[in-house]
């Protein structure tokens, strides 16, 4: 066999070593009788020959795989360098992209806050939902439609939270200012304005800036639509502030005093508000606990002896301040930033509703404000009225949870839904918004908060630039 370049490679060596065979043999008659063939009969002799030709060509095959996937060249890099370079699975973690400092810090508090070394409960209210609940006023913040607010003199103020509710509020009320949602109230110039404030306050000095603003449009428009509905939540934000505004509903932390008996009187099955008598199994069927036979009875189950990773809200109607059900957080797990988002308790006729759509909405917002990366809906596999909530509010099916819980006394199995931060800044929000409020207010609040942010840069540059000078 003729010398071999060094430089050659495997291809062309293979391709060296057939033709070396070829010119030997000279034809396929000679290459028979080499191999002993001749004396054999026909069928056995091109027999035997497909099979070594079958034999040739899965050799080839595999030492061209081994040639082009890089097995060759990687057993060459490990015999010069002494390790593999395929990388172990802890290095490729190791190079996992950082989370944003945003959710660093989101994570950092939520963790310092809701979960001290000494949890102290508030009255019924853990401090998760303190946390969601709208931030107070502090005392003596105006609060009236007078123009108090030009000349008020926040500076003497030392109640806790003070500063930065402050801040928040004038500049609410300096942005709606300058562009007011809608036509001024007739007698009542600074309604708008304060009505945004107050809003854009109370969202805390936490949240994502882009919710802010979004949130306090909603509640402006809401609020101001009259005089009398001015009058109703200007009214309502001075007895209850914590209160997260909707179109439709309002969300309340959820208290035994003041809802003990309406969420009784809601979910035990009697007809109420003019609705036909119902099996109160279609509320608690899928609950780990009811129906219940009386109040006291349901104030000693899980709605009202929340754990401190729990929230519960009451969602009341705007309309006519009635009570319609109970909405849950569980499983918190600021750590990791997520948490549980369970099904609204509520009668069966609401199934579907934009009560009960609006309600999940205003929590889901606030808890990405907040710098909550993923929300989950834990549903039973037998409850679809709860599957076509979770399709309706965009979540995705990430697989069924085997003998997952034990409820009343029988094993669920339990299908879990996901949202990620990602999914609802990229659409999911656009598409739940859209529903519950129409096209035009959709299109309005991402009109209003790109232009926001673009007066938000500019003044950032600007800033930028005088400190330079």
């Amino acid at each position: 066999m003729p010398q071999v370049n060094p430089d050659t490679n495997d291809i062309e060596k293979l391709q060296l070593a057939f033709q070396e065979i070829t010119s030997k043999f000279g034809s396929l008659e000679n290459i028979i009788e080499a191999f002993g063939l001749s004396e054999l009969p026909t069928a056995q002799r091109y027999g035997i020959l497909f099979g070594f030709i079958v034999f040739i060509v899965t050799v080839s095959t595999v030492l061209i795989l081994l040639v082009f996937g890089g097995t060759f060249k990687r057993i060459t890099e490990q015999a010069k360098t002494g390790h593999d370079s395929i990388e172990s699975d802890y290095r490729v973690r190791l190079e996992r992209p950082l989370l944003l400092e945003r959710l660093l810090s989101a994570q950092e508090r939520m963790l310092k806050l809701n979960y001290p070394v000494s949890p102290k409960r508030k009255e019924d209210t853990t401090n998760l939902t303190n946390m969601l609940s709208s931030v107070p006023p502090p005392k003596d913040t105006p609060n009236d439609n007078s123009g108090e607010v030009e000349n008020f003199d926040f500076s003497q103020q030392n109640s806790e939270g003070m500063e930065g509710y402050k801040q928040n509020f004038f500049m609410g009320y300096r942005k709606c200012q300058d562009k007011p949602g809608g036509a001024i109230l007739v007698g009542r110039p600074e309604a708008r304005y304060e009505a945004y404030a107050r809003a854009y306050a109370g969202c805390g000095d936490t949240t994502a800036l882009s919710y802010r603003r979004s949130y306090a449009r909603l509640y402006e428009s809401v609020c101001c639509d009259s005089l009398s509905s001015d009058d109703k939540f200007s009214t309502l934000y001075k007895e209850r502030p914590q209160g997260i505004i909707g179109k439709w509903i309002r969300l309340e932390p959820l208290e035994k005093k003041r809802h003990s008996k309406a969420v009784f009187a809601v979910t035990n099955g009697d007809p109420i508000f003019l609705k036909k008598a119902y099996d109160c199994q279609e509320v608690w069927g899928f609950q780990i606990a009811g129906p219940f036979d009386n109040p006291d009875e349901l104030n000693k189950s899980f709605i009202f002896q929340t754990l401190e990773n729990q929230a519960a809200f009451a969602i009341l109607q705007n309309l006519n301040d009635r009570l319609v059900g109970v909405v849950m957080l569980s499983k918190d797990n600021p750590q990791n930033l997520s948490i549980q988002l369970d099904p609204p308790i509520i009668g069966p006729s609401n199934n579907g509703s934009k009560e009960q759509m609006e309600a999940c909405l205003l929590l889901m917002d606030r808890l990405f404000a907040y710098g909550y990366r993923r929300i989950q809906i834990s549903i039973d596999s037998k409850d679809s009225h709860g599957s076509k909530l979770a399709d309706r509010l965009g979540f995705t099916f990430e697989g069924c949870l085997l003998k997952d819980q034990i409820i009343m006394e029988s094993s669920r199995d339990s299908n879990v839904y996901g949202m990620l931060n990602s999914d609802w800044d990229k659409g999911a929000r656009k598409v739940i918004y859209k529903k519950l409020y129409g096209a035009a207010m959709m299109k309005a609040d991402i009109a209003y908060n790109n232009k926001e942010e673009e007066l938000d840069e500019q003044q950032r540059v600007i800033a930028e630039k005088k400190k330079k000078e």
